[in-house]
């Protein structure tokens, strides 16, 4: 029987989080800690005897160095793995390189807290998650879900925003309920898929 497996990662901390900054399609590299995180989320999936087929990763090193050392660690270093820039974070226009306290201080805590919160209202220049929704779940539902549906067992490393989207149709959430779905760096949300693309099994591989 076809493993129908995909297992999607938020990347390792970034040097951006640790100064919480807005990210977006900025490119910071992991901090130590989030080395860290991605070196055990790959000995976590190789500990439960999980192995790919192929691998996809965003345009943003944080999240191809996530996937470079996670698969390291399983000792995987020579499956396929297609970059796009589909999977890219959520470009936050104007707030990109911001402190998230200082752009409360420019703008107002409510307004901060409805672009960062709110499922359709984008920041200056940038993205509501509806748009990354938008432009992500097309690129999963050609380029990935065909692979899984046929039996490959896929690894997506990418960013809360862009795994957001495809978690948002994969746990059936409305747009309030995505918005609320916290998504921890490092830690592997495993998905075993019936043959219709809904899930079968769901498990989150925390340490």
């Amino acid at each position: 029987m076809p493993d129908r497996l995909l297992v999607l990662v938020r990347h390792g901390q970034s040097e951006w989080n640790l100064k919480n900054l807005f990210t977006g399609w900025r490119d910071p590299d992991l901090t130590p800690v989030g080395i860290d995180e991605a070196i055990a989320a790959g000995k976590r999936l190789r500990a439960e005897g999980y192995s790919f087929n192929v691998a996809f990763t965003s345009n943003l090193s944080r999240a191809q160095k996530t996937l470079d050392l996670m698969l390291e660690q399983m000792g995987e270093t020579n499956i396929p793995i297609i970059c796009d820039e589909a999977l890219n974070e959520r470009d936050y226009g104007d707030l990109s390189g911001l402190n998230k306290d200082e752009a409360r201080v420019k703008w107002g805590e409510e307004q901060v807290h409805l672009w960062r919160r709110s499922y359709d209202v984008p920041p200056p220049g940038g993205e509501s998650l509806r748009d990354t929704v938008a432009r992500t779940l097309p690129y999963y539902v050609k380029e990935i879900l065909p692979r899984v549906l046929n039996g490959e067992r896929v690894l997506v490393a990418a960013h809360g925003n862009s795994l957001r989207a495809l978690i948002m149709v994969l746990e059936k959430l409305s747009p309030q309920g995505i918005m609320k779905r916290e998504l921890a760096t490092g830690v592997p949300v495993i998905y075993h898929l019936n043959p219709d693309s809904t899930v079968a099994e769901k498990l989150d591989l925390a340490a």
